[in-house]
């Protein structure tokens, strides 16, 4: 009889998680609850919560009339997709999902089981940030799951994925994890709120406007995926982590489809009609990239950020490869600021989790101009060569036409540590392109010829037959193959399994001094 006493307790207890008054309040903001988000993103009855009756222990300032069990954070383990996942899920009916004492601990908890366990970590993030009530206490739950997250890094994979404000120093969460899911609408990342920002400068502006989705997608570049539903963001999760390891002990999952196994017998005969034969004209990467990776398989990263530069993740013959494009329909694929930004942290990502690294290169270099000069250009191009440098996981360039200047450095250059420089017929490699170069190695001769336009003409068809061609660059053995373009994916198919295996030593250090 004792014993039914205390089921009946423990199912009360069970049942104060889930007040039908909060949920209610929640789907009036047009949001889902803490729980139907689990449900969503993992597989069906494989859930276990943990320390689900952990409340705070403060009692001041209002406190003693706010206290829910969980203390406004879901926190567990269970699959996606049959792999083990560790997650948590803020709850923004209670305490705003704001974050204390207590809530702070069990995320440390999550982030230290999936380090044991070698699991990814998916945190779902609707807080209004550190609970005002608990003072410094809050802070230094922030600072410890800080820690924790930095200590995971490069460890495992860490997703966020903001379903309604990541406000204040709440939002440094999120910028520490590999990767951010936002939905529009409802999504909002900021440091400082709008009334402060009126306060301090008079301005005006909503919280859409100032941390909403597609602000983060196009101009600060801290959203890596947007959606416009909660369900289809989650989606979004579950495929992300279908091309990622466990933990940077493991190798990604392979997968093969039937479509790319009948694909396979076929070779590409777009691709040449794809790539115009006038170099100064742009064109569709993308349509390059469906046509050489497994069909569909392409699964693209900050698509609306740093456009002029493409990076994603995408299958080869099955295996999981991390690939960087030159985009020439947008600023003629020229590496700037920013996509030098998004290159060189995608590179790094995939180096941690031992995911090969692909480029396919079309690029006149990096970006000039007095802004991007002044704006540090040179820090943010170092990144780039940083990363790939750095990045001892298998590395291949497909060079279809221009590889130019640094970029080239940076993209392609053997001595930068790429296993295999692929050219097609097109390819020009140089320091620069033949018209900018003719003027300054022939300025003289051009100063004082009786028809320098013509003369212009003649030395930039010389240089471009005798020079920028890729049968050059093999001489000097900087180009390994030279091929047939309908024949591309089948080279980079024969390339890449034998470096499957590659295993490169690093210099013992503590750690290098990336230019930040």
């Amino acid at each position: 009889m004792a014993f039914e006493k205390e089921i009946e307790k423990l199912n009360n207890k069970l049942k104060e998680l889930n007040a039908p008054e909060l949920a209610e309040k929640q789907h009036q903001r047009g949001k889902l609850t803490a729980r139907e988000r689990l449900d969503l993103l993992l597989d069906a009855g494989s859930f276990v919560e943990l320390d689900p009756f952990v409340e705070s222990r403060f009692a001041n300032l209002g406190m003693e009339k706010k206290k829910f069990p969980g203390d406004a954070v879901v926190s567990g383990f269970g699959k996606i997709q049959g792999r083990q996942v560790y997650v948590f899920s803020q709850d923004f009916s209670k305490i705003g999902g704001t974050l204390g004492e207590m809530h702070g601990k069990k995320l440390v908890k999550i982030y230290r089981l999936a380090q044991k366990t070698g699991c990814p970590v998916v945190g779902i993030i609707d807080s209004g940030g550190a609970r005002i009530q608990e003072g410094i206490s809050s802070l230094d739950g922030y600072a410890a799951i800080f820690r924790e997250m930095v200590r995971s890094s490069g460890v495992i994979p860490q997703v966020s994925v903001i379903l309604g404000p990541s406000a204040g120093g709440a939002s440094y969460a999120p910028g520490l994890s590999d990767f951010i899911f936002m939905v529009e609408g409802i999504s909002q990342m900021y440091i400082t709120g709008p009334e402060v920002i009126r306060n301090i400068t008079g301005e005006k502006i909503s919280f859409e406007d100032l941390g909403g989705a597609p602000v983060h997608m196009t101009k600060s570049g801290c959203a890596h995926f947007v959606y416009q539903l909660e369900k289809d963001c989650f989606l979004g999760v579950k495929k992300l982590l279908s091309y990622l390891p466990q933990n940077n002990l493991e190798d990604p999952p392979r997968q093969r489809s039937i479509i790319s196994e009948f694909f396979e017998a076929e070779e590409s005969y777009r691709l040449a009609e794809i790539v115009p034969e006038d170099e100064k004209r742009g064109y569709e990467m993308k349509g390059v990239i469906e046509e050489i990776f497994d069909k569909g398989s392409f699964f693209e990263i900050q698509s609306e950020f740093a456009q002029n530069s493409i990076v994603g993740l995408a299958r080869l013959f099955g295996y999981a490869v991390g690939l960087v494009a030159n985009q020439t329909k947008s600023l003629a694929g020229t590496l700037d600021i920013d996509s030098s930004d998004k290159v060189s942290r995608f590179v790094r990502f995939c180096d941690s989790f031992n995911i090969p690294l692909i480029n396919i290169v079309d690029t006149p270099g990096y970006l000039p101009g007095k802004d991007q000069e002044h704006r540090g250009i040179i820090r943010h191009g170092a990144k780039v060569l940083y990363a790939f440098a750095e990045a001892t996981v298998p590395k291949i360039a497909l060079i279809l036409r221009k590889a130019f200047g640094g970029a080239y450095i940076a993209l392609c250059s053997r001595e930068l540590g790429y296993d295999k420089v692929i050219a097609w017929p097109t390819a020009q490699i140089a320091v620069m392109g033949p018209e900018q170069a003719v003027k300054i190695i022939y300025k003289k001769e051009l100063v004082e010829s009786k028809d320098p336009k013509k003369l212009e003409e003649e030395k930039i068809k010389e240089l471009r037959e005798t020079f920028l061609n890729p049968y050059e660059a093999a001489k000097l053995g900087q180009v390994d193959l030279i091929i047939n373009p309908k024949g591309t994916r089948t080279v980079l198919i024969k390339c890449l399994e034998p470096l499957l295996n590659k295993k490169e030593s690093k210099i013992a250090r503590k750690h290098g001094n990336m230019p930040l």
